[in-house]
């Protein structure tokens, strides 16, 4: 018998606003860089590809972090020939949409018995050979119609993730395959004192937010336990573009602001449980939603006094406290159980005791209209990065560099002008009607509503300093004409460059 298709869907979202200064929301959680090194969506990706037979990649994710989320991609698909398809939302509407628009893309490619591995992109497993053999039940479980979800053994009573009780066992699975159970009920986040209750008595499991169906079962679900949620997606789905494999298909915003902004547990995983029709199937692996600075911290080994960090950190009469500190030196003295965490535009100073507040600073931050909820100093770009260097009222610095082969749009601003140095590379400049080179030490100014474009067509990168002048520099102020990257040619917050 044919092996049913496996279809890892990674959900790519979500601010992650509890690691600020480090997550933000133009940079969320899934591209921070962990203390080795390696994100956690390269991470995600690389088990998703791992497991055996699969058949296609699916992402839904952001429209603003396509470009980011394919660069990631192109390291872990080097030796790959699989098709990645990515559905890319306006704004966020939660899991459930999320889901359904995916289950509905699989059963428009002929794929309505393909196994869909559910997969948020922000989760942190080192067992690979566990997390596949947990996979291998669970997709034997969903090929046969179940709905199936992933429970961590608890080992500690948290209170900050969801708990799922366990009823009967299903039958045992063959060779040394995790045990499997009905789910007799969703719980939501508990107090102290009932997450002990849970660890102690046994029958109780993290809800991991991982799941594994066939599109055709997720599908039949939804209509039967969220009605109004399939209707919804069923347009949002119609309208995407001819679907193939390797396409990023844009979903119209309207149609997806129609779309009940609830998540899959909600909306389907609690009631199918009440009704007997989820399976869940109990990792024997490690498992991590890296949601808090704690959780980042245990990532690195801790000295005799329980300090912790990255960078270049000097503690006296310290303990328990973490200091990730990359660009400079941070001294503490005379403290204990603290987390700093430096970088060039923001410091959080917060005691162990108070990191799930981490995520007000955010709320403030925005409720201030403050750059540092959502952008970092640096900020990517599909062509390269730009990094504000300096910004005062009539002028604003920034460093750029162009990724060889890479261009800007060709664009004009309305209210401001900017003077561009080249410090390395060749620039190849369209300023006006003018299309020309410029080297190492040459210049050339951009004049207010002048057309222009920056390119590299070298094979190094390219940097250079702009010093934009005007009275008004925020990132709205741009109107593109020809962009390679199929960014909307209009004036759009966030989308500068």
């Amino acid at each position: 018998m044919t092996p049913a298709p496996l279809i890892p869907l990674i959900l790519s979202g979500g601010a992650g606003t509890r690691l600020w200064p480090l997550s933000r929301e133009a940079a969320p959680k899934p591209f921070m860089l962990l203390p080795d090194g390696e994100t956690l969506l390269a991470k995600t990706a690389v088990r998703a590809l791992a497991v055996p037979d699969v058949a296609a990649l699916l992402t839904v994710t952001n429209r603003d972090y396509y470009f980011r989320t394919k660069d990631t991609y192109a390291g872990v698909q080097a030796s790959s020939d699989l098709p990645a398809t990515y559905l890319l939302e306006p704004f966020g509407r939660n899991t459930a949409p999320a889901i359904a628009l995916a289950a509905l893309c699989a059963k428009a490619r002929g794929l309505g018995h393909g196994v869909l591995l559910v997969m948020p992109s922000d989760h942190l497993i080192r067992d690979q050979q566990a997390f596949a053999a947990a996979v291998e039940r669970a997709k034997a479980l969903a090929a046969g119609g179940s709905l199936v979800t992933f429970g961590i053994t608890p080992t500690h009573p948290e209170t900050g993730f969801g708990y799922i009780e366990c009823g009967e066992p299903m039958a045992a699975a063959e060779g040394a395959l995790p045990a499997a159970f009905r789910a007799r009920r969703f719980v939501e986040k508990p107090p102290q004192e009932r997450a002990r209750e849970y660890l102690a008595v046994g029958h109780y499991v993290w809800n991991s937010g991982m799941f594994a169906f066939t599109a055709d079962a997720i599908l039949d679900a939804l209509s039967r336990h969220a009605p109004g949620v399939l209707a919804a997606a069923r347009p949002v789905a119609q309208a995407l573009p001819q679907l193939a494999d390797g396409s990023m298909l844009e979903i119209d915003a309207a149609l997806f602001a129609a779309v009940p902004d609830i998540s899959i547990d909600y909306a389907v995983m609690e009631r199918a449980a009440e009704a007997g029709e989820v399976i869940v199937v109990r990792g024997a692996f490690d498992w991590s939603d890296v949601g808090s600075w704690q959780a980042i911290a245990a990532l690195t080994a801790a000295d005799e006094d329980g300090n912790r960090g990255q960078g270049e950190r000097v503690a006296i009469a310290t303990r328990g406290t973490y200091v990730h500190a990359p660009d400079r030196v941070v001294a503490t003295v005379g403290v204990e159980n603290l987390v700093i965490v430096d970088t060039p535009d923001a410091v959080l100073v917060a005691h162990r005791d108070h990191l799930q507040k981490v995520k007000e600073v955010v709320g403030e931050l925005k409720a201030r209209g403050h750059e540092s909820y959502r952008l970092h100093r640096t900020v990517s770009r599909p062509w390269g990065t730009y990094t504000t260097l300096e910004e005062a009222p009539g002028f604003k610095i920034k460093r750029i560099e162009v990724r060889p082969g890479a261009a800007l749009s060709l664009q004009l601003h309305h209210r401001r002008s900017e003077h561009w140095v080249v410090v390395r590379g060749v620039a190849r400049v369209t300023n006006g009607e003018q299309e020309f080179d410029v080297h190492p030490n040459e210049s050339t100014y951009i004049p207010v509503e002048t057309r222009h474009r920056l390119e590299n067509r070298g094979s190094e990168p390219l940097a250079i300093i702009e010093v934009q002048c005007g009275d008004y520099l925020g990132e709205d102020d741009i109107v593109r004409f020809d962009d390679r990257y199929g960014r909307t040619p209009a004036a759009k917050m966030g989308s500068e460059l």
